[in-house]
């Protein structure tokens, strides 16, 4: 057993003061000690995947990112970690419990989780290690993991035995409260008027977010191969997979990089996928991050096959979810606005309906993703 301080510190030495997850009790001294630092960042995120996604978004911001997790909410993390992490080749540290391990009791629902989670990592193909259980080991423990993240570019995986941290006391720091709101404002397009194109909303966007200042990461399926089309830009991110993941991919390279605006061009589909991650960044989201949902009612790029946001007000649920401000598009035009909005207290959103299709013999990126992120960072650190 060894005290939460002893690990924390080594890793921040280490350069690891990100962290990201969803709390188990065999992390709780830890994610306390975590918590109680106000030199290190905590985000509580909804669920594991989330926290994934988050936590590769500081790490393309420059950061060194932990992911914290039970082995029970792997399965919700499994999508980021295959087709974001592994994918663009976004080295994380990720800790996790082993809950339901052979041999100790624990609960019924812990049983078959307990019993593969190591084969769930390697199927995933992450290295992993126990947890070190003594303080001796911590400084060579997070050497391998360090070599190999350097090396492969790739995630590698801590897996926390019960009792291997000795208990810290909680001192609680939620997120900064965000100055009341406004309801969300405007109304949208009346039923049966003309929609705008994405690639009209996207040349919006585009026109708002110029290099040097901002970023944009836009979400899987038509919503990226149009953007890549319009104009492939060294600021742009292309999700490939991991769908629903980008607006907490945004969140954490916003938090990692207050001097950019980030700009997360959604879909519905995606953002009813991951509608969790809403309340993470009415909560943490900052003034620099601009959440843009296109939304057409449809899963456009596997057929067109309706949503069920005919009736859904994304802008009311942001609201309620604390976005600083949110609102209601009823042309494109309004996305020249919302990009150029004063910047508040916490982040900000728009809701913009669209109609389905997509341009004209539409291309996939011809950069691969682990270039994409590359040229990203790359930009961002100013090596373009």
């Amino acid at each position: 057993m060894i005290n939460a301080q002893a690990f924390v510190e080594a890793a921040r030495c280490a350069g690891y003061t990100w962290y990201a997850g969803v709390p188990c009790s065999f992390l709780t001294p830890f994610i306390n000690y975590v918590i109680g630092d106000d030199s290190l960042v905590y985000l509580s995120s909804a669920n594991e995947g989330d926290a994934v996604a988050a936590a590769a978004g500081a790490r393309l911001g420059g950061k060194q990112a932990v992911a914290m997790m039970q082995n029970s909410g792997l399965g919700n993390a499994v999508s980021p970690l295959t087709s974001l992490t592994h994918v663009f080749r976004i080295p994380l540290l990720v800790i996790c419990t082993h809950r339901g391990a052979p041999g100790v009791q624990d609960e019924p629902q812990h049983e078959l989780m307990g019993q593969i989670t190591g084969q769930m990592f390697d199927t995933m193909r992450i290295p992993w290690e126990d947890f070190p259980g003594e303080e001796a080991a911590v400084a060579d423990c997070l050497d391998r993991a360090r070599a190999h993240c350097e090396r492969e570019q790739r995630p590698y995986a801590l897996v926390m035995q019960k009792g291997a941290v000795a208990a810290h006391p909680l001192s609680n720091r939620p997120a900064t409260p965000r100055a009341a709101t406004p309801p969300p404002g405007g109304e949208l397009a009346a039923a049966g008027a003309p929609r705008p194109s994405r690639a009209e909303a996207l040349e919006r966007v585009i026109a708002g977010t110029p290099p040097g200042k901002s970023v944009v990461i836009a979400t899987t399926g038509f919503t990226g191969r149009e953007l890549y089309a319009l104009a492939d830009r060294a600021n742009q991110l292309y999700m490939v997979g991991s769908m629903g993941c980008a607006s907490a991919l945004g969140l954490g390279l916003a938090l990692a990089r207050p001097d950019q605006h980030v700009v997360v061009v959604d879909g519905d589909g995606a953002a009813l996928m991951r509608m969790g991650n809403f309340a993470t960044l009415g909560a943490y989201g900052p003034p620099n991050l601009s959440h843009l949902v296109l939304d057409n009612e449809a899963h456009d790029s596997t057929g067109a096959q309706a949503t069920v946001t005919r009736t859904v007000d994304f802008a009311a649920i942001a609201h309620a979810a604390g976005y600083a401000d949110a609102r209601r598009a009823r042309d494109v035009a309004d996305i020249d606005a919302f990009l150029a909005r004063a910047r508040g207290t916490g982040a900000g959103f728009l809701h913009l309906k669209i109609r389905t299709g997509a341009i004209d013999n539409l291309p996939r990126p011809t950069i691969a993703p682990p270039e994409v992120a590359r040229r990203l960072q790359d930009h961002l650190a100013g090596r373009a």
